[in-house]
């Protein structure tokens, strides 16, 4: 629980690290985007090579990226089993009533673990990468255009970076009372699913009364030091474009162009 990577911040100093946050956020989204553009084998290599190149780019070990996958490993297996057991389609290796296992149905399954582990990957490298804030900051100035029709978008980029902030803190504070509690005799993993259930549901309370107390005591400090919303605010952090984001630009033109010559029309 405690090694969940949503909203934590690994501090480096590497070329990603010093990219503006709002391309990274853009690069994000884009290369999120351009994974639907892959539609063959080989289209499906040069986006696995380019997403372990980002992750190369960090300068981080492995194992921060293992561990932003390893939570959602068994949701990508079970997708992909789906996948590989209710898609028929080209020979048919294996069948028994509306289970089967058929060509098309491996190729699909391959391709689903990719895309979802690509996809976490590429999430993390701008987490790890980027603060919490700068990419509040980065959220607020891609949804500016929505102020010309009212849209509250400071009020949004508040709530998205106090939630960016206080998700790590949520899952601390979560391991620290499964903690205490197993030190008083609880068991979160043996029996079954209901039982493990059953054990989870006391450490509800607890965490939401911390979770309320937390809330009221930054509504309380935020009034203290007289916050009235985001209008007419000058900014602490002040972003600037960089010589580092047009190496963020080339590379998602030399993915784009590979994507478009190798994909399968």
């Amino acid at each position: 629980m405690s090694k969940i990577l949503i909203g934590r911040y690994v501090a480096g100093n590497s070329l990603v690290y010093k990219m503006d946050p709002r391309g990274k956020l853009l690069a994000t989204i884009f290369f999120i985007l351009l994974i639907f553009l892959a539609n063959n084998p080989l289209t499906y290599v040069i986006i696995t090579l380019f997403s372990l190149l980002a992750v190369a780019a960090t300068k981080l070990k492995p194992k921060v990226f293992w561990n932003g996958i390893k939570p959602l490993i068994w949701l990508i297996l079970f997708t992909s089993f789906l996948q590989l057991f209710f898609t028929v389609g080209g020979k048919v290796y294996w069948q028994w009533t509306i289970f089967a296992i058929s060509s098309y149905g491996i190729t699909n399954a391959i391709f689903i673990f990719i895309r979802f582990t690509v996809i976490i990957l590429i999430s993390t490298v701008m987490t790890v990468t980027t603060m919490p804030l700068e990419i509040a900051d980065a959220i607020e100035w891609l949804l500016a255009p929505l102020r010309l029709v009212r849209v509250p978008v400071d009020q949004i980029a508040l709530v998205m970076s106090i939630a960016l902030r206080f998700v790590p803190t949520l899952f601390d504070q979560t391991f620290k009372i499964m903690n205490a509690q197993r030190s008083r005799g609880a068991d979160f993993n043996s029996g079954g699913l209901i039982k493990r259930a059953k054990a989870i549901t006391p450490l509800l309370v607890p965490l939401f009364i911390n979770s309320l107390q937390t809330a009221v005591d930054l509504s309380t400090a935020m009034e203290s030091r007289g916050y009235k919303g985001g209008q007419g605010r000058t900014k602490f952090r002040v972003l600037h474009w960089s010589v580092y984001d047009l190496c963020n630009l080339g590379y998602f033109l030399a993915l784009i162009a590979l994507l478009l010559i190798f994909r399968t029309h």
